[in-house]
């Protein structure tokens, strides 16, 4: 079997551009894979693109060589652009070898640990009484992990203290609505300096949070070290890190409890697996970071079903309304947990058709800034 030509699809989801490639082989089967980064989705096809003259004429099946040559041949190694770029060509050929061999991936890679997989729902909300209305009815969905952002930002300037203290307020709301039982997390999108995180750590412990994610910036290992030494609640980071070689630091020095690594970000499918081993030899377990389409949900249903300390996924599933129909199958979630996967290789189909109604439009995150007008992250 051979590899014959890719192509890519940029898919306008909304709030940002989905980024696919379909990966073409000598005998028929086409494997799927996604690469999708915020603002950066031409960026990341076109370095897609660049792999297709190397990998015309290669056995898709010789996954974990033709990795190896994407990322080291080039010599200029990492970063979201690049990894993302070959996170997701190795998905697309992990889907291939499945259907090549009539199995599920999860298959190829040890077979299920787990019956099923636990999801947890994102929620929003402008006041304390919406976000808990909102939690409440999540609950009644059947999920019982629902995630948040702490950190509440009015009119695009980020004011620390009345920002943590109406953030506080909506998570108190949240606790009160949906009872002890519900684990919330809390994401702090890397908007807080190491001070603020603290702060807003501290002031949360009563609530009980399952964790707080990327309350630093990946950047400063010992900012997230000196954090760690302080604070009396879990915490998580990793969604922007890139390869094994991003979590050895933050995994050898035990300094959170969760990792995060994101599948179509730290290199694929068999490297979100070596990472997450990594970690478990540490006693740390994996959340993986999950916010794009389909593509990467069913990714990651299948390396949570092998991961033994891989214990809950994100699931992004209202929006956009019509992202069901981007593909010809799908997952089942059921009180909160997903169904094992059981078609051969990924488990889903681009639908080009619809695809084709949503083309690229240029997208933009928050841009926020501080009170003086200094740029803030966001």
């Amino acid at each position: 079997m051979k590899i014959t030509q890719l192509r890519t699809f940029i898919v306008d989801a909304g709030s940002g551009n989905w980024v696919f490639v379909k990966v073409y082989t000598d005998e028929g089967l086409v494997g799927l894979g996604e690469g999708t980064i915020t603002s950066k989705s031409q960026t990341v096809a076109a370095a897609i693109m660049e792999h297709e003259r190397y990998l015309i004429g290669k056995d898709p099946r010789q996954i974990e060589r033709l990795w190896q040559a994407m990322y080291r041949y080039p010599r200029w190694r990492g970063g979201p652009v690049l990894n993302s770029a070959i996170s997701a060509i190795e998905i697309a050929l992990w889907d291939i070898l499945g259907k090549s061999l009539n199995v599920p991936i999860y298959q190829l890679l040890g077979g299920a640990c787990r019956d099923r997989i636990r999801m947890y729902a994102h929620v929003s909300g402008r006041s304390p009484e919406e976000i808990a209305e909102r939690s409440q009815k999540l609950v009644e969905q059947g999920y019982t992990a629902l995630k948040t952002s702490p950190l509440v930002v009015n009119d695009g300037v980020v004011r620390s203290n009345q920002g943590i203290r109406e953030g506080v307020a909506k998570v108190r709301a949240m606790r009160e609505a949906v009872g002890p039982d519900v684990d919330i997390l809390l994401d702090a999108h890397g908007q807080f300096t190491p001070v603020m995180a603290l702060d807003m750590a501290e002031r949360l412990v009563e609530l009980q949070p399952f964790f707080f994610e990327e309350a630093t910036q990946p950047e400063d290992v010992d900012g997230l070290a000196w954090l760690s030494e302080r604070v009396r609640i879990p915490l998580a980071t990793g969604e922007r890190l890139f390869t094994k070689y991003g979590f050895t630091q933050i995994v050898d020095r035990h300094l959170v409890n969760y990792i995060q690594p994101d599948i179509v970000h730290c290199g694929g499918i068999l490297e979100l697996k070596k990472i997450a081993a990594m970690a478990e030899a540490h006693s740390i377990d994996v959340a993986p970071h999950n916010p794009q389409s389909e593509v990467s949900t069913m990714a990651s249903i299948h390396l949570n079903a092998c991961t033994p300390n891989a214990v809950i996924l994100e699931h992004v599933h209202a929006n956009p309304p019509w992202r069901y129909d981007l593909f010809d199958t799908t997952y089942n979630v059921k009180d909160g947990y997903a169904e094992l996967p059981t078609k051969p290789g990924l488990g889903l189909e681009l639908n080009e058709a619809e695809a084709a109604k949503h083309p690229y439009r240029a997208d933009f995150r928050n841009m926020w800034v501080w009170e003086d007008g200094s740029v803030a992250d966001a």
